[in-house]
């Protein structure tokens, strides 16, 4: 068993972290994809109105957890241990991982165990997400503190991505496999991490902040609930901005954050330590990581539908093979980032991170444009090398935003300051499914209604019976596009179908005639997303480099000297007598 001073205990660190990560971000997509196997598995129809809100839930409802979790967990870590808190997570995840997959129930109920077990399965991913960044901090020194940051969190997001192949691969076999996948490496994770790691940053006792982390997680769940459910219907409107229930989580979400702010402004021990925003590093590299997140997570649900919805339909796919071949099909994406990370935490410890991040961010702003101008039946070649570019952009930007962010901030708080960058990327991650879907449904209804009667209508189906779907909303065509999922049969039903000539019929529900249908319409409603994409990119790389130029760098003797000192006032030994051996283990 190594301790905490031998020299290879940083690569260990490093390594068991990276894989945590990798575990819990794999689990925030892996679902994204795999739903219409999930659904079919426990017997539920997505599209019936009464079951969207349990689609809903089960895209975001781990996300939401691991964002109002995230930034309680890691200062908890920074009281009473960062390993502490990341072994109990591990274990957590390992143990809901099993009772996922091992669901009994079909219908509501299966979907209700489902997305209340996911929810405890959050709670161990944040453990993870929370205190991955603040141990490898700990454990290296600054001059390779942005190379391991970069390995760390080019994991976390790639996961995401690789989700996205894992879950299709695996959904073709079984929908339970998605959540037996994540227990033998749970299991070896957990027992790696309780016999390997150690704490070596420092811990200072405090006390909890219940009233500040009450309030977070009250006002945090009310504004991104509000806002899951401000994408469907209401009141005959095409979207639920109106809803009663809506205006309320997001007007009392909000106030209750501000009473929030107010109470972290005054506590002793503030959960979310509000002067680190003082420092320009660490606020604007937030920022910047919120806006990515959001334009990242809104490429991810748009490239879905696109791809299950539209392109592999008219390309001969069948729908049950969609959520397979979509992964597939967007390995380019993870490709590039995977090529780009590791290099750009190697590079930005030697040159500084500011112009990277920002640099990266203006890549895939370029790509958001590219995919723009590229016709719904694209050519794939030229999709492929887009996505690459932009999964490249964002492996630039991830590393060396990471390193300025847990650069920026004290040896005590970087449990905290690691939760308080993660909180923001996983709101981030929400927020762009609200943000997105809402943009393309607003997209879709100017011009989907028309397009649907007329294209109906082409086909035989009686005018009463075409007006009346087309004046449907336009999330439900939405959902029926990101599920890969042809809707028009049970919209028609059998009565009409039966009526009409059996070409027809058959060619309503065949493969083609939804994606022909919904393609120039979604086209429109890219438009708009894509657009904002590009303008949360820019501004996401200005705030990069609004980042001070004094940024620390390699080699920096005082800098070095005085974070040892600071992590070593609470060994047993004196600092003067632990720095020579702790340099010697850094040497080596």
């Amino acid at each position: 068993m190594l301790t905490a001073e031998h020299p290879h205990y940083k690569w260990v660190a490093l390594s068991n972290t990276t894989l945590g990560t990798l575990l819990a971000t794999i689990n925030s997509s892996i679902v994204l994809i795999s739903l219409p196997a999930i659904f079919n598995g426990v017997h539920l129809n997505p599209l019936e109105p009464g079951n969207v809100s349990y689609l809903l839930w089960m895209l975001m409802g781990y996300m939401l957890v691991t964002a109002v979790l995230v930034v309680t967990l890691g200062r908890l870590g920074d009281m009473y241990g960062r390993v502490r808190i990341y072994n109990a997570g591990f274990a957590l995840f390992s143990i809901t991982s099993v009772i996922l997959a091992l669901d009994p129930f079909s219908g509501g109920s299966g979907a209700l165990w489902l997305i209340g077990w996911r929810v405890l399965q959050a709670v161990g991913g944040a453990m993870l997400m929370a205190n991955s960044a603040a141990i490898i901090t700990d454990a290296f020194p600054t001059r390779q503190r942005g190379m391991a940051l970069g390995v760390n969190i080019v994991a976390a997001i790639a996961g995401s991505f690789v989700g996205l192949v894992l879950g299709g691969a695996l959904a073709e076999w079984s929908w339970r496999a998605v959540f037996w996948v994540n227990v033998p490496i749970g299991v070896i994770g957990t027992v790696w991490a309780y016999r390997s790691l150690h704490d070596t940053g420092q811990r200072r006792p405090a006390r909890i902040d219940w009233w500040g982390n009450l309030t977070f997680a009250v006002g945090l769940t009310a504004v991104l609930a509000a806002i899951t459910y401000g994408i469907q219907p209401y009141g005959g409107h095409s979207q639920g901005w109106t809803n009663p229930w809506v205006l309320t989580g997001l007007i009392g979400g909000s106030a209750v954050l501000g009473l929030f702010a107010l109470i972290e402004s005054r506590v002793t021990d503030p959960m979310f330590p509000l002067t680190l925003f003082r420092n320009a590093a660490f606020s604007s590299g937030n920022a910047a990581s919120l806006l990515g997140s959001i334009a990242r997570g809104g490429l991810q649900i748009m490239l879905i539908i696109w791809l299950q919805g539209i392109w592999l339909p008219l390309h001969g796919y069948d729908y049950a093979q969609t959520p397979l071949w979509a992964g597939i099909y967007l390995l380019p994406l993870t490709i590039g980032f995977l090529a780009a990370g590791p290099l750009a935490g190697h590079l930005s410890d030697k040159y500084g991170a500011r112009l990277f991040a920002a640099g990266g961010l203006v890549v895939m702003a370029v790509s958001f444009a590219g995919l723009l101008l590229i016709p719904s039946d694209f050519s794939y070649w030229i999709f492929a090398l887009l996505v690459f570019l932009n999964g490249f952009g964002g492996g630039l930007f991830a590393a060396p935003n990471t390193a300025l962010i847990m650069s920026s901030v004290p040896a005590h708080l970087r449990g905290a300051a690691s939760g308080m960058r993660a909180t923001f990327q996983n709101a981030g991650m929400v927020l762009s499914i609200g943000v997105f879907f809402s943009l393309m449904v607003a997209g879709l209804a100017s011009s989907l209604p028309s397009t649907m009667d007329a294209g109906l209508t082409a086909q035989g189906v009686p005018g009463p019976a075409a007006h009346a779907i087309a004046a449907l909303p336009p999330v439900g065509t939405l959902f029926a596009a990101f599920l890969g999922y042809n809707p028009i049969q049970q919209l028609l039903g059998p009565h009409v179908l039966g009526a009409l000539p059996a070409a027809n019929a058959h060619t309503l529900t065949g493969r083609e005639f939804f994606p022909h249908l919904i393609s120039g319409p979604f086209h429109d409603g890219l438009v708009i997303v894509f657009w904002l994409a590009i303008a949360m990119a820019l501004v996401a790389a200005a705030a990069s480099l609004a980042a001070p130029k004094g940024e620390k760098v390699p080699h920096d003797p005082v800098t070095e000297q005085a974070e040892r000192t600071d992590e070593f006032a609470i060994a047993p030994l004196s600092p003067a007598s632990r720095v020579p051996e702790r340099l010697a283990a850094e040497e080596a």
